[in-house]
């Protein structure tokens, strides 16, 4: 039986064995390995020979067929060697990536991600160098290869990423902010490194393509993330700021007072999607909070008809009474909109003086239900009845007694 590869965790050094129980790691594990393949067949012992060229060929059974088997199987196979043939096979995977032949490069990068938990050494430098190979079949291996290590190795993928991400090929550019963002939801604190750079760029392509990320951090990037956002929403480019103001929900839930302040401050955009994101924000933060019910007020007042008609909605939930009925008046006096002038004017309305004869008696309580004279106790009475049903009932009860 082949010797088993004793896998660590990157961040703490301990063994990651198989009585994990976290299906979720296993399987993030199985990931960075080469795809399935007759390599898995390999005799451990064999692994390391075969890489270096000591053996050419070498013939194996799998699945009840003979296969033979040569040197770009045993570099796949690589992170499967005994422990104590760890260097060697380190030597063998880093020559393997500076090899003349594409194909053995492309199976080098395969096998580096899962190499890489065991020793790290010079296999990023050297994967940087194939992001820049000749061939374009290296290249899109060696851009598979970065978003699998990246986001276990961020510090060792830095430099590499941040040029990645300023490439002016497309497919680069691409597979680098997807990096990022995978790796900014592992480290939050990597995701606001890269982007407190990108988002001071001059290519606006760069910035909003980074603020395509600030929900990634939103959640928690702290206040460092916090400051992304705010500066990206006064970015000149307006698709940024509609980026960031997308964030502004989630904020919402996560920090509510600096959500607030946000949402104050992006009021007055002019842009519709950025308005919609505002509205929705602004509608769950705490309308306890003064300075909320001030935004609500100056909401309904806004030049933008969306803005106030979602204010205008608000505002039965931070006003009742006579305050209600004078920010209505108020507010009646400019609008404009036949919708919201009809809402303002019930709003507005005093039932208790301008109301139906029906709703000013809504608030009046029933009167208290008393019994006419001679009436046996045992008579089941209704709970309550007006007065003019209590003196029928009283007349009635006198004719039928004579």
């Amino acid at each position: 039986m082949p010797g088993e590869y004793v896998a660590r965790d990157p961040r703490t050094g301990k063994r990651i064995g198989r009585k994990q129980k976290s299906k979720r790691k296993s399987e993030g594990l199985a990931a960075l390995a080469p795809s399935r393949g007759p390599w898995q067949a390999l005799p451990v012992s064999d692994i390391l020979p075969l890489a270096t060229g000591e053996f050419s060929k070498i013939e194996v059974s799998s699945e009840g067929m003979k296969l033979t088997l040569g040197r770009i199987d045993a570099i796949k196979a690589l992170s499967m060697v005994p422990q104590k043939e760890t260097e060697g096979a380190y030597e063998a995977l880093v020559e393997a990536l500076e090899d003349d032949f594409p194909d053995v490069r492309i199976a080098a990068l395969k096998s580096l991600p899962s190499f890489a938990l065991r020793r790290q050494g010079i296999l990023f430098h050297c994967l940087s160098d194939r992001l820049l190979d000749d061939e374009t079949a290296v290249q899109e291996e060696a851009m598979v290869c970065l978003k699998k290590v990246a986001p276990l190795f961020p510090s060792g993928c830095e430099e590499i990423l941040r040029r990645e991400l300023r490439d002016t090929r497309k497919s680069h550019r691409d597979n680098a902010f997807a990096t990022l963002n995978l790796s900014a939801k592992e480290w939050p604190e990597v995701g606001c490194l890269h982007l407190d750079e990108i988002i001071r760029e001059e290519d606006d392509d760069l910035r909003i393509r980074g603020s395509l990320i600030l929900r990634t951090i939103t959640h928690k990037g702290g206040a460092e993330a916090w400051d992304l956002i705010s500066w990206s929403l006064l970015d000149q480019e307006v698709r940024v700021r509609r980026n960031a103001s997308k964030t502004l929900t989630i904020l919402a839930d996560v920090e509510p007072r600096v959500a607030a302040i946000l949402v104050e401050s992006t009021m007055g955009e002019n842009d519709r999607l950025i308005r919609e994101s505002v509205i929705k924000a602004l509608k769950k933060l705490d309308i306890q909070s003064p300075r909320v019910v001030q935004m609500i007020l100056r909401g309904a007042a806004d030049d933008n008809l969306e803005m106030r008609r979602a204010c205008i909605g608000q505002m039965t939930i931070i006003l009742s009474g006579q305050e209600l009925r004078e920010a209505a008046g108020d507010l009646l006096k400019n609008e404009k909109d036949p919708g919201l002038k009809k809402r303002l004017k019930s709003l507005a309305a005093d039932l208790d003086f301008e109301g139906t004869e029906e709703e000013k008696n809504r608030k009046l309580a029933p009167v208290d239900y008393v019994p006419p004279e001679g009436e046996e106790e045992s008579i089941e009475r209704p709970p309550s009845m007006r007065e003019d049903d209590k003196h029928q009932s009283g007349r009635a009860a006198s004719e039928e007694s004579e």
